[in-house]
C-alpha cells in the first residue's frame, strides 16, 4: 500500500451523516451501505452551493476514541460558505487542518478495495511510530471517472 505525508487545510463539508462503530459494521447491522445510499439519493451536490462538486467525502469523525469506539461518518462535499444554513436533513462538518499519511487503495470493486485498505490501516498503526490523531479521516472519491467496479481511493489518516 502506498503512503504519503501531506498537510492540508480545513474544508468545511455538507452532506448526510450516520453515527456507528466498527463492530456494528462488520456485522449484519450496518450502516455505512445504507449511508451511501441516502448520499446518491439526495442529489446533494446540485441542492446545495458546494465547490469541486466532484469529489466525493466521506469523513470519519466524533471518534469517542480509538478505532474500537463510536464514530460520525459525513459523506459529501467542500461547502461554498460554511456560514450559510444547512439545509434540512443534511448536516455540516469540518475536516480538521492536520498533517495527514495518505493511503492509497488498490484498484478493484470499491467496496472490497476500500474494506481491505482500513483493514491494512489498522494494522500498520498497531506497530507504527506514527500514531493517529482520531481528529478526522476521510476517504476521498473523484466522481468525473468513478467506475464502482474498478475503483482506486485515497484514504487520509490525521496523524500526530
Amino acid at each position: 500500500m502506498n503512503t504519503d505525508l501531506v498537510t492540508k487545510p480545513a474544508i468545511s463539508l455538507i452532506g448526510v451523516a450516520v453515527r456507528t462503530t466498527n463492530a456494528e459494521e462488520a456485522g449484519p447491522n450496518g450502516r455505512l451501505g445504507a449511508l451511501w445510499n441516502t448520499y446518491f439519493a439526495s442529489g446533494i451536490a446540485e441542492q446545495t452551493q458546494v465547490s469541486n462538486s466532484h469529489l466525493i467525502y466521506a469523513l470519519y469523525t466524533d471518534y469517542e476514541s480509538d478505532a474500537s469506539g463510536a464514530y460520525t461518518v459525513v459523506i459529501g462535499h467542500e461547502r461554498v460558505d460554511a456560514q450559510a444554513a444547512v439545509p434540512s436533513g443534511l448536516e455540516q462538518a469540518a475536516i480538521p487542518e492536520a498533517q495527514y499519511m495518505v493511503f492509497k487503495t488498490k484498484r478493484g470493486p470499491v467496496f472490497e478495495v476500500v474494506l481491505q485498505a482500513w483493514r491494512e490501516i489498522w494494522a500498520y498503526f498497531e506497530t507504527s511510530p506514527i500514531k493517529r490523531a482520531y481528529t478526522g479521516d476521510f476517504e476521498l472519491y473523484d466522481g468525473r471517472d468513478f467506475n464502482p467496479a474498478d475503483a482506486e481511493v485515497d484514504i487520509y489518516i490525521a496523524v500526530k
